[in-house]
């Protein structure tokens, strides 16, 4: 098999194992994801990114692990980090089958019900490459507001993906946010970019959740999220987890405006017709 010479090498730096070969990891068009097999038999996958931007993958990787500790749903484990790659457990794919599904419905709402301490994280983070600020408000309207919807508004317009009708109507629901949130809920341990893509279907009905925005926030925010691109089976999802910690009343409605946040986010990253979406599922709350 063949071997990326200089991946491979930082594998066995970081991990103090020869790789016996390499094979690069189709998907992602952040980082290069390569497998890496051991010569002790295991199989990991090395996440590099040339100039990575500072505390990109420790910030990575102190989600994976505050996401572990919860005892939920399932998460990789961390082999190494460094400023230039992260080193993870591989996860051999399976099939997403209805059982796994149930599987991952149910270890979310486990996931999410070991908490946190505030609203927001001790440290600033990331989603995609965008700066994600993290420093902790008292409660979730202010925190969402102020923390993922805002900063991605004033930097749309910045960027051109935002017209200021668009960045109108969003700051428009901003305003009105307390109304708009229901009732206050207790502060849930959340993957923070639950979209189908980071979650991989491996093998024995287990579902995986990877590259995580994760904080201390609201647990529709993941379910949310779910949905905005679509996932195999999540109608499934979503009725085991409500069969371990049923939703409030009206989450449903509330869908659009949990999907302010990433919707921004593609805005800014991507462009293209996103700016106009989030517009959209603005106007859909008021």
């Amino acid at each position: 098999m063949a071997r990326m010479t200089g991946t491979a090498s930082r594998g066995e730096q970081l991990l103090g194992v020869a790789v016996v070969s390499t094979t690069p990891v189709a998907g992602g068009n952040i980082c290069t994801s390569t497998r890496l097999r051991l010569s002790d038999g295991r199989s990991a996958v090395i996440k590099t990114r040339p100039q990575a931007p500072a505390g990109f993958f420790a910030a990575e990787a102190r989600g994976l692990r505050w996401l572990r500790d919860a005892g939920g749903a399932a998460v990789p484990d961390v082999l190494a980090v460094d400023d230039d790659c992260l080193v993870l457990a591989w996860i051999e794919p399976g099939r997403p089958t209805a059982e796994a599904a149930e599987s991952l419905g149910r270890a979310l709402a486990a996931t999410h019900a070991a908490g946190a301490d505030e609203f927001g994280a001790a440290q600033d983070g990331y989603i995609g490459l965008a700066p994600l600020p993290n420093r902790p408000l008292p409660s979730w309207p202010e925190f969402y507001a102020s923390r993922r919807v805002m900063p991605y508004v004033r930097a749309g317009l910045q960027r051109g993906a935002l017209t200021p009708d668009e960045a109108d109507v969003i700051e428009t629901v901003v305003k009105r946010i307390h109304t708009l949130a229901g009732d206050p809920e207790p502060v849930a341990r959340i993957h923070g970019d639950l979209w189908s893509g980071n979650v991989v279907w491996g093998q024995e009905d287990t579902a995986w959740v990877i590259d995580p925005a994760a904080h201390g926030g609201h647990r529709e925010t993941d379910l949310a999220m779910l949905s905005l691109f679509g996932i195999t089976h999540l109608q499934r999802i979503l009725d085991a987890y409500s069969e371990v910690a049923p939703l409030a009343e009206g989450w449903e409605d509330r869908v659009a405006l949990h999907q302010l946040h990433p919707l921004l986010v593609h805005a800014v990253l991507f462009g293209g017709g996103y700016g106009a979406r989030a517009a959209a599922a603005a106007r859909s709350l008021l």
